[in-house]
């Protein structure tokens, strides 16, 4: 396994800003760390162990506390185990798994089965909605519904405008570390300001060796044979998964189409409005 904290003082960097977001929370929490075979996995658990369990997927480049603050005020409701993903700039391991498999359904499942979790619910954004969708498409088995927040792997964006807008800027900002670059990376993909995503973005895009594989989308044979309820969030100004085109593709493809939300003023990254929204959605289907 190569590391992918290209140093140690990145990666000391890095993980001093997650624990500062973490606290910046103020939640009770613990942390729960579960081996399974690509490796070891870090969870964050917070709220009330009588509750039902929900497992929050954070996005690319991400982290278990971005999650808990996006799904800030579950834990009222859920047992909440934010997971670190691997490969990520967290404090899972750096095992890089494939989209193009199973490997996330797997590891996900496994690291449900280990601490004996039954239906549970799982809520992603981004790169989290591929990780449920592959968990999905793995075993339906013990996942009693899921909600997707702009989720990647069912349809992407036009490459021409990610390049030109997202990838450019942020192979500027590694260049020259001008903190601007990273403000117009994140311009394009967040709906409001986010301080905190300046300062760890600008640490993760020069310490940390991304993934820039392609995203893949789900084959409609695969989508058809899942049986889980799906609550699908699209953004209508998702540069990276277009939320019409999102919606449109989902409609025809997925059976267990629960119901679907756009996002009427929504980039790709949702505001704090917008996350409340989709909080009270989670909140209303356990009633």
């Amino acid at each position: 396994m190569k590391p992918l904290f290209k140093s140690e003082k990145g990666k000391t960097e890095i993980l001093k800003l997650y624990n500062q977001k973490l606290e910046d929370l103020n939640i009770k929490y613990q942390y729960q760390n579960v081996d399974t075979s690509f490796g070891a996995t870090n969870i964050i658990v917070t709220g009330d162990a009588a509750k039902p369990p929900l497992f929050l997927v954070h996005g690319s480049n991400g982290c278990a506390p971005i999650a808990l603050e996006t799904y800030s005020g579950l834990e009222s409701h859920f047992q909440v185990f934010a997971v670190d993903v691997l490969a990520q700039p967290n404090k899972s391991a750096e095992t890089l798994l494939s989209m193009k498999n199973d490997d996330y359904g797997k590891w996900l499942h496994e690291v449900i089965d280990t601490l004996e979790l039954k239906n549970v619910t799982l809520a992603g954004f981004s790169l989290g909605g591929l990780v449920i969708l592959k968990t999905l498409e793995y075993k339906d088995a013990n996942i009693k519904e899921v909600f997707l927040s702009a989720p990647a792997y069912i349809v992407n964006g036009n490459p021409l405008k990610a390049l030109f807008k997202v990838f450019i800027p942020m192979k500027r900002y590694m260049k020259t570390k001008k903190i601007k670059f990273v403000e117009r990376f994140l311009k394009e993909l967040f709906t409001e300001q986010d301080a905190f995503a300046i300062q760890f973005l600008s640490k993760v895009f020069l310490h940390f060796k991304m993934d820039f594989t392609p995203v893949p989308v789900i084959k409609t044979q695969a989508a058809k044979s899942l049986q889980t309820p799906i609550t699908l969030i699209a953004a209508k100004n998702d540069l990276m998964f277009p939320g019409e085109k999102m919606i449109k593709r989902a409609n025809k493809i997925f059976p267990s189409l629960k119901q679907t939300i756009l996002l009427e003023q929504s980039k790709h990254v949702q505001n704090s409005l917008d996350n409340s929204r989709i909080v009270n959605v989670i909140k209303d289907a356990l009633e």
